[in-house]
Formats: C-alpha cells, sequence, structure tokens
C-alpha cells in the first residue's frame, strides 16, 4: 500500500467531484469503502460530489488538464507506460497548472465484493440534495 502524502496544517476536510458512472461511481461499494478507509486513516472528512450520469463534460478541471496533456504529448510515440507518466507529470502551463503524475505498480486484487452490512456500518451522510451523488465520508473513531 502506498504512503498518503498531504499537509495537514489547517486541513480537516477534502472536497471530491467524481463521474457517477465507473471505478469510482456513485454506486460503487467498494469506491465508498475505500473511500472510508482513506477517512479513517488520514482524519480527514471527505465530501463528494458526483457529476449526475452523462454530464462529466461539466467536469472543467478534467477538461482543462487533460487538453494540456494531450498538448504536451502530441505527435510523441506512447510506446510504454513509463512514457506516458513522464509526459503528464511534465505538462505545465503559463498560467501555473501543473500535472503531478506516478505509476500506481501495485497489484490489485479483482473481484472484491462488499457486503450490505459493511456499507450500513460505513459513516457515510448524504446531503439533502441528491444524497445519493452527494455525501460526506466521516472518519469513524473505534
Amino acid at each position: 500500500m502506498g504512503q498518503i502524502v498531504y499537509n495537514s496544517q489547517n486541513v480537516d476536510e477534502i472536497f471530491i467531484t467524481a463521474d457517477c458512472g465507473g471505478s469510482n461511481g456513485y454506486r460503487v461499494k467498494l469506491w465508498k469503502r475505500e473511500l472510508q478507509l482513506l477517512s479513517n486513516e488520514t482524519g480527514l472528512k471527505i465530501h463528494v460530489r458526483h457529476f449526475p450520469p452523462g454530464t462529466s463534460k461539466w467536469n472543467k478541471i478534467e477538461h482543462k488538464m487533460f487538453s494540456y496533456i494531450s498538448k504536451n504529448w502530441r505527435g510523441r510515440p506512447l510506446i510504454s507506460k513509463e512514457v506516458v507518466v513522464s509526459l503528464i507529470g511534465a505538462t505545465k502551463t503559463s498560467s501555473g497548472l501543473e500535472i503531478m503524475a506516478i505509476l500506481d505498480e501495485n497489484d490489485y486484487e479483482p473481484g472484491i465484493q462488499v457486503s450490505d452490512e459493511e456499507i450500513k456500518a460505513l459513516n457515510i451522510v448524504g446531503d439533502s440534495f441528491h444524497p445519493e451523488w452527494n455525501y460526506t465520508v466521516i472518519p469513524q473513531v473505534w
């Protein structure tokens, strides 16, 4: 498992925006369980906002980031994972956007199942507006 590094000065909450589909989808039990583990490990409240289905194009950060990454690697052959990661990591803009990239070479167990009982034990509070898409993961105190 990798190490979590963040500047803990004056930080007790983080905010994540995510698409509704894929591995970080709002219905994915493993995503929520892992967010709970991250929250417990860091002591941070994690606020999650999923873009409604079919609206990932509204994610301005993603679109700004990917357009500069694409410009940076234009015309270069993507011959290995290391080349891709180094080109992504070398992306910078004149306005101060800097992309950081690392190659995750961890092995992950496929097919992990999370039971309904495990989900019920999570400390996740849904917001009043679309609680299935907007929720906060609160550290569990044992």
